[in-house]
C-alpha cells in the first residue's frame, strides 16, 4: 500500500511516498482502509517537529480518516468489518490503509459521505469541545470568531448558531468573511482593513464579547482579550499566525475574563464519554442541516506536501481533503 513517510523532522518538502507493509490488528485495533484523510495545521508542526507530540521517526503523518474497517482484533465490539467509520487516529491517516485503536473510531453517519467525513472529526470536534466544555457558552452569548474561514474557525461559526450565540466573524480578507457568511455568522470584520477593537466595540455597544475563540493568535490575541466583556473566556485555540502570544495579566484581572486553553487531543483521550456526547449531538445538527463542512480542495495522497503547504501558508479555505483511490463508499 502508499504511505506518506516522515523520516526526519523538517522541511514539508523531505516527505515521501512508499510502499508500506502493513501488519494485522492486535487486541483492541482495527485494519482500516482508508478513502480520505482531513489535513489539519497540527499535521504541518508535527512534520517539521513543532507540535507538542513528537512520533518515532519513521512515521506517517495524519490525524484524521474516513474509511471501512477491514478487520478487527479481539475485544473490539463496536466495530465490524464492512463498517463505515471516521476518528482522530493520532498518526496514520495519509496512507492507504491503517491499523489504528478503535477507540477512536466511531460509526460514520450514513448521510455524511466520506469526503466530507475526513474533513470533519478534528475541526468540529475541536470546536464543540471549546464552546461547550471551556467556554460553556449560553444561548444569547456574543462569540468572537477570529480566523472565521479555516476549518476550525468555520466550524465555530456554525456551532455557536446552533448554540444560540450571535456570532462575529473576523478574518483577513472580504472572500474569506464571504465563507463565514454562508456559514450563518450574524456580523463580519475584516481585521486587515478595519480595527477588530473599534468594530467589537461597536457591534456590542462597548459590551464586549463574552467568548473569543481564537485560533490564530499573534498580535491578534491581545486585541480580543482587550474588547472581551466583564466575565468573559477567552479560548486559546491554536497559534497559525505563528507566534505565540504574551498577555498582560492585568486585562485580565480588570475584565475578571479567564484565559481558557483548549486541548481536543488531550480531551478526547481522558473524557471519552462526554467527547462521545458531543459527536452524538454534532451528528444530530449534521443530519439537521446546521452544520455543512466546505471541503475547499480535493487532491490526491501524492499530492500532500501541497496540501500541507496551503495549510501553512495560511491560504486555505475551509477543509482540504487527500483522497486515495480507493473507491468512495
Amino acid at each position: 500500500m502508499r504511505a506518506v513517510i516522515c523520516k526526519a523532522f523538517g522541511p514539508l518538502e523531505d516527505l515521501v511516498v512508499e510502499a508500506k507493509e502493513l501488519g494485522e490488528p492486535g487486541p483492541g485495533e482495527v485494519r482500516v482502509a482508508i478513502e480520505a484523510a482531513g489535513v489539519n495545521f497540527p499535521d504541518t508542526l508535527m512534520v517539521e517537529g513543532k507540535y507538542q507530540v513528537k512520533p518515532p521517526l519513521p512515521f506517517t503523518p495524519g490525524t484524521e480518516i474516513a474509511g471501512i474497517v477491514q478487520s478487527v482484533g479481539d475485544g473490539v465490539t463496536h466495530l465490524e468489518v464492512g463498517m463505515p467509520v471516521v476518528g482522530m487516529v493520532g498518526v496514520g491517516a495519509f496512507a492507504e490503509e491503517s491499523v489504528v485503536s478503535a477507540a477512536r473510531l466511531m460509526r460514520r453517519p450514513a448521510s455524511m459521505d466520506p469526503v466530507t467525513a475526513a474533513g470533519f472529526s478534528m475541526t468540529y470536534g475541536t470546536s464543540m469541545h471549546a464552546l461547550k466544555q471551556r467556554a460553556q457558552l449560553l444561548p444569547g452569548e456574543t462569540l468572537l470568531v477570529l480566523g472565521a474561514s479555516g476549518g476550525v474557525g468555520l466550524a465555530a461559526v456554525e456551532i455557536g448558531k446552533a448554540m444560540g450565540a450571535t456570532v462575529i466573524a473576523a478574518a483577513s480578507s472580504a472572500e474569506k468573511l464571504e465563507v463565514a457568511r454562508a456559514a450563518g455568522a450574524d456580523h463580519l470584520i475584516n481585521y486587515a482593513t478595519e480595527s477588530l477593537r473599534d468594530r467589537v466595540k461597536e457591534l456590542t455597544a462597548d459590551k464586549g464579547v463574552d467568548v473569543v475563540y481564537d485560533p490564530v493568535g499573534g498580535d491578534f490575541l491581545e486585541q480580543a482579550v482587550r474588547v472581551t466583556a466583564w466575565e468573559g473566556r477567552v479560548l486559546v485555540v491554536g497559534f497559525a499566525a505563528g507566534t505565540i502570544p504574551r498577555i498582560p495579566a492585568n486585562l485580565l484581572l480588570l475584565k475578571g475574563c479567564a484565559l481558557v486553553g483548549v486541548f481536543f487531543g488531550t480531551f478526547a483521550a481522558r473524557n471519552r464519554q462526554a467527547n462521545k456526547d458531543n459527536f452524538s449531538q454534532l451528528f444530530t445538527w449534521f443530519e439537521e442541516g446546521k452544520l455543512k463542512p466546505l471541503i475547499s480542495r480535493t487532491l490526491d495522497l501524492a499530492d500532500t506536501v501541497e496540501a500541507l503547504q496551503l495549510l501553512a501558508a495560511r491560504s486555505a479555505i475551509g477543509k482540504i481533503v487527500l483522497t486515495t483511490g480507493r473507491a468512495l463508499s
